[in-house]
């Protein structure tokens, strides 16, 4: 990317929108390009609010919907993309024609979406990422972001040796939005990051409570906590090592059970709010599908893969698939079924 890189954020909702505004206001060229039609018109009127622990920023932006980029005709140098992990292969096919030939796309998502951006951008134009950071999106054009710049933090890295030296210039963009540092094994840090969202976005959504009240609820801070114990002896079964993510230490990295708690720990200490809805919370009180598949889903067959017991996170995945079925509804009436299955393999 010589000179100042053409930048473009595809998903632009809670968090794309709340990252896009800050590179905006650092000065980075950016365009936005997202698929709710009220958000787009939203945008386009008044810009981006995004409101924030120490005040509220407005942003003017340059927003185009989905059905609009078949005009466009510039290509990006850098992509960010934060669509749900389940779109993420239809919308690498829909950006790679605009794709600058040394062009990157780094994948700002929960799950392991890595190898899926690379099998249609190339690997050597792709980046993973790790990222940490509470927002919520209710209202068009205006994104309720709970963590401030110093509390968000990036990690970055690719997965082909000719694009890791490239991980630094992206860092140095994300700087605008929060910490960021490159990882050396993305791979293993979107593991870790796997392994926190496993044990609370769809545990507490199943409850349909905040994650800070689901976690007071008699048996389920236990229940999180063996679910994320679940998804780290996966992890390093699937081949993944403990990485430090979050500010995390060497310390920290002890073994599989204390990393899990203690990740577990950070999230609920310095990124949880009493207000602080999960994405699948989110994603479920707006009628739409979560990303169960893309994370206890994931465990559940990596663990059947790797002859790893993982009862905890088959439960999650039960009760989610019948929430999304329509066959029962988030609330405190699922406890009961949630914890029954709490064993520890």
């Amino acid at each position: 990317m010589a000179g100042a890189p053409r930048i473009a954020v595809l998903g632009a909702g809670a968090n794309g929108a709340g990252v896009g505004a800050d590179l905006v206001r650092a000065g980075h060229d950016v365009t936005f390009i997202e698929q709710w039609p009220a958000h787009v018109a939203a945008m386009r009127e008044r810009g981006i609010r995004v409101e924030m622990p120490d005040g509220a920023e407005l942003t003017p932006v340059r927003v185009h919907h989905l059905c609009e980029v078949a005009e466009l005709r510039e290509p990006f140098d850098l992509v960010f993309l934060v669509v749900k992990a389940y779109d993420t292969r239809w919308a690498c096919e829909l950006i790679r024609p605009l794709l600058a030939e040394d062009g990157l796309v780094v994948g700002l998502q929960n799950g392991m979406t890595v190898d899926d951006v690379a099998e249609i951008v190339g690997a050597h134009r792709t980046l993973g990422a790790v990222i940490e950071i509470a927002a919520n999106l209710f209202v068009p054009g205006v994104v309720e972001r709970q963590n401030t710049r110093e509390e968000t933090w990036f990690a970055v890295g690719g997965i082909h040796p000719g694009v890791d030296a490239r991980a630094e210039e992206v860092v140095a963009v994300l700087r605008a939005a929060g910490r960021a540092e490159v990882s050396a094994d993305i791979r293993s840090s979107k593991w870790m990051k796997l392994v926190v969202n496993a044990a609370e976005l769809v545990p507490s959504a199943i409850l349909d409570l905040p994650l800070d009240e689901a976690v007071r609820v008699p048996g389920m801070r236990d229940f999180m906590v063996r679910t994320g114990r679940e998804a780290v002896r996966t992890s390093l079964a699937a081949g993944a090592r403990l990485m430090p993510i979050f500010g995390m230490t060497d310390g920290d990295l002890a073994g599989p059970d204390g990393y899990a708690d203690r990740l577990l720990e950070i999230v609920l200490d310095v990124y949880t709010l009493p207000s602080t809805l999960t994405t699948v919370l989110q994603d479920w009180r707006k009628g739409r599908r979560a990303e169960v598949e893309e994370l206890n889903g994931h465990v559940v067959r990596e663990a059947e893969r790797t002859g790893v017991a993982a009862p905890c996170n088959a439960r999650v995945v039960a009760l989610a698939r019948d929430i999304e079925a329509g066959r029962r509804t988030p609330g405190m009436h699922n406890l009961a079924d949630l914890l029954e299955w709490a064993v520890v393999a």
